[in-house]
């Protein structure tokens, strides 16, 4: 089990209509100027945007390969430990992650997370 930090770059690449930066010490991803998730090599980790309940479910379920990252009105952002999760999650996590955050016309352009997996 455990997931690379390139493995994780490509899932997120294989999105469309993804705007990755290069902010030193990590990678912000966005959609539609919108942000979604940011990883940071460094630590092995991801912050990814969830609805509230999801980030309260994968905290509870899992508090050793999830934690809160912070939580804003409309979303709660979690913190996912690579090494601890498989690739087939991860791909479901960053999928949704982008699909909460992508206008509906990119949204329409990808079937879904095993896309992520190739």
């Amino acid at each position: 089990m455990g997931v690379s930090v390139a493995v994780c770059e490509r899932m997120v690449r294989r999105l469309p209509g993804v705007e990755e930066r290069d902010a030193g010490s990590w990678v912000s991803y966005k959609v539609g100027g919108k942000g979604f998730g940011f990883l940071w090599e460094r630590t092995g980790t991801i912050g990814l945007k969830a609805t509230h309940s999801e980030q309260a479910a994968l905290v509870a379920e899992r508090p050793d390969v999830f934690e809160v990252q912070f939580t804003t009105e409309s979303f709660g952002w979690v913190v996912v430990y690579l090494d601890g999760i498989d690739a087939d999650e991860l791909a479901e996590l960053i999928f949704e992650a982008w699909r909460l955050t992508a206008p509906e016309q990119l949204a329409e352009k990808i079937a879904g997370p095993a896309e992520l997996c190739g």
